[in-house]
């Protein structure tokens, strides 16, 4: 943790003139220090909410001057705890939620203009107005906020044809460790000026700066939609599945989501959820297509699922044949995430493998918990086309997550050192924030740390941004 300062009494009070009364402090300050899985609570000397980004400028200007701690606060749906400093000397929280316009929509350039504090539905839906698509879509799209989006590299469950946050983002507007305004929203596709900042600053999640607003890629809106759910053996024959899709359409496959039959027992046990499929299959996929002629795609997928009953890759399925099927589809898989909050995980994990080591590895992880404690449930469940993994671990049926809390550290590490045995990611989409810090260093390039270490030193000298988080 950097040598930082407390705000004294003159200072909160000179920050707070800043954002003409746009302040929230003692019990008003509590919903904006707090996750989503409670894991950790934050502590803030106030809440600042900017309106603009000359005020987030004058703000962070001020904080550089003193040494004063900046912890940016999106939709505070982020996962990994970097909207939550709970150690350290109180800093100044600042919430982008009041910087909620959308500047400009230029559909014959397919961009929007948004600002950081615009939820990810309303952009969604601005694109659409415009007859266009904006692909990136997470289950918490209703309340997270775009400069969080990006701050983190959110992925979701297009990335398949679409990117990561990160592809998706043109041009940007921030303000760095210093108070200056980066201003970058060009709508180009091309802009070959040397070191690109727009990508230093996406994904380091308020560690080098603060965004503010940002150009982001548009899309024509697919004329056919095709979305069908199976029953598979398992994640081998998922996997086989999605390789022969892939080699008949190409990237016209939009998602490919492999499902265990845990995660929708889960669902069952709190929400009213339609499942399209019969027998409770222990394994499923979840598949959407995108082109410009109905009739021929539905014909497309019903040969290869044909070939796939035929082949026994997959055992049951159903095609969803109007657009309340397709959404009761994707009700089921998108309420995984809250319902295994409900039930409360002993450990959560968002890893990425190679795609072709993913079946070894569900085995091999499967068999690490079972040694750990054969009691411990697994659901595993996630982004099987880009190679993103949810795997969690959770009590059995009739006991709490705090029941093997002595478990958590134990099960964690065991994953993670697997999953760096395999080539993978300890944080596919979700981030490092100050949860996964430490797995930075352990299973990171030390090279790479180090070239993280000195880019903080020379954008943020005095530690000031989001302290504690990404790097320790």
């Amino acid at each position: 943790m950097p040598d930082l300062n407390e705000p004294t009494a003159d200072d909160l009070s000179t920050l707070s003139a800043m954002v003409n009364g746009a302040v929230r402090s003692g019990d008003d300050a509590a919903p904006y220090l707090t996750e989503p899985r409670d894991v950790a609570r934050g502590r803030a000397a106030l809440v600042l909410r900017p309106g603009n980004t000359g005020e987030v400028a004058e703000i962070v200007n001020f904080c550089a001057a003193r040494r004063i701690g900046v912890v940016p606060y999106g939709g505070g749906t982020g996962l990994v705890g970097g909207q939550v400093m709970a150690d350290g000397p109180l800093p100044v929280v600042v919430s982008l939620e009041r910087m909620n316009r959308i500047r400009d929509v230029i559909p014959e350039e397919n961009a929007l203009i948004a600002e950081a504090g615009v939820i990810l539905s309303d952009i969604q839906a601005a694109a659409h107005d415009a007859g266009r698509l904006f692909p990136l879509s997470l289950a918490s799209e209703g309340s997270c906020r775009i400069g969080g989006n990006l701050s983190t590299n959110a992925g979701g469950v297009q990335v398949l044809r679409y990117g990561n946050a990160r592809d998706l983002c043109l041009g940007i507007e921030a303000v760095l460790p210093n108070g200056e305004i980066l201003s970058g929203l060009k709508t180009l596709r091309k802009d070959n000026t040397g070191y690109d900042l727009r990508h230093l600053l996406l994904g380091a999640e308020g560690t080098l700066g603060i965004l503010t607003a940002a150009v982001l890629k548009l899309f024509p809106i697919p004329q056919a939609t095709v979305t069908a759910m199976l029953a598979v053996p398992g994640p081998s024959a998922a996997t086989t599945l999605l390789h022969r899709l892939r080699d008949l359409l190409g990237d016209q496959i939009t998602a490919f989501e492999l499902i265990h039959g845990n995660g929708v027992e889960f669902v069952g046990r709190f929400h009213d959820v339609v499942d399209p499929l019969n027998g409770f299959p222990a394994w499923r996929v979840l598949a959407e297509v995108v082109g410009t002629d109905q009739e021929a795609l539905q014909e497309q997928l019903e040969t290869a699922f044909s070939s796939a009953f035929e082949d026994g890759l997959a055992t049951d399925g159903v095609q969803a044949l109007s657009d309340a099927q397709r959404q009761e589809m994707w009700k089921l898989r998108e309420t995984i995430p809250e319902a295994n909050r409900k039930v409360g995980a002993v450990s959560s994990h968002d890893i990425s493998l190679p795609i072709k080591s993913l079946p070894e590895f569900i085995d091999e992880a499967n068999d690490v918990i079972s040694r750990i404690d054969s009691d411990l449930v697994t659901n595993c469940f996630g982004h099987l086309g880009d190679g993103n993994l949810h795997y969690n671990v959770f009590p059995p049926k009739g006991r709490r997550n705090q029941d093997y809390a002595n478990r958590k550290m134990e099960v964690k590490t065991a994953l993670h050192d697997l999953v760096n045995a395999y080539d993978g990611s300890v944080s596919a989409e979700h981030g490092i924030g100050r949860f996964k810090a430490a797995d930075l260093v352990t299973y990171s390039d030390p090279a790479k740390v180090t070239a993280m270490r000195s880019i903080k030193a020379a954008l943020d000298p005095a530690g000031i941004m989001n302290p504690g988080a990404v790097l320790v």
